[in-house]
């Protein structure tokens, strides 16, 4: 999946390629890609630099943070970066990062891993805490039922046993 960069001529250019989800299957990342990725994007040549704009889109799967049971992710992620050659990169010292930093990345050998690029896109599009719905009701703390399909005969009420000797003395004031 590398973009060859000797090969655009022109000022601008379009690249639009749909990749089966297997061409993902790495087993390292905390999702599954579940559906063909579209990657459609433009490319701005200026010399040595290139800026691809465009979008990403395919379906993940991933595990509830709550229930642990698989669902999925629809992802539409858009992004714009900057491509400079990685000679251009000479640690200039300590300086702070700049927004247009954050949306800079390098090459190397006139080529652009597109794999890692998509990659970056997908792990942007989680959500800090993925659940399979917003009233996710989680999994039970004592038996390990999922409560979304049904309920447990565990009881929630957890006493504190530090605190036994207060319960005793407002059983007794009672």
């Amino acid at each position: 999946m590398l973009l060859n960069l000797s090969r655009i001529r022109t000022a601008q250019e379009r690249y639009e390629k749909v990749y089966k989800p297997e061409a993902f299957a790495t087993g390292d990342e905390s999702f599954q890609v579940a559906g063909p990725v579209t990657l459609a994007f433009d490319i701005f040549k200026d010399k040595a630099q290139f800026r691809l704009v465009g979008r990403v889109r395919t379906v993940l799967e991933l595990p509830c943070d709550r229930c642990l049971e698989p669902f999925t992710l629809p992802v539409d992620a858009a992004f714009d970066l900057r491509y400079q050659p990685h000679a251009d990169n000479t640690g200039e010292g300590e300086r702070e990062i700049e927004e247009d930093d954050l949306s800079t990345a390098f090459y190397d050998n006139q080529t652009i891993d597109l794999g890692q690029l998509m990659r970056e896109q997908f792990y942007l599009s989680v959500p800090m805490k993925p659940l399979c719905r917003e009233d996710c009701r989680g999994l039970c703390a004592i038996c390990g039922t999922n409560l979304n399909r049904g309920a447990c005969d565990c009881k929630r009420e957890w006493e504190d046993p530090r605190l036994a000797a207060l319960k005793a003395l407002k059983n007794r004031s009672s």
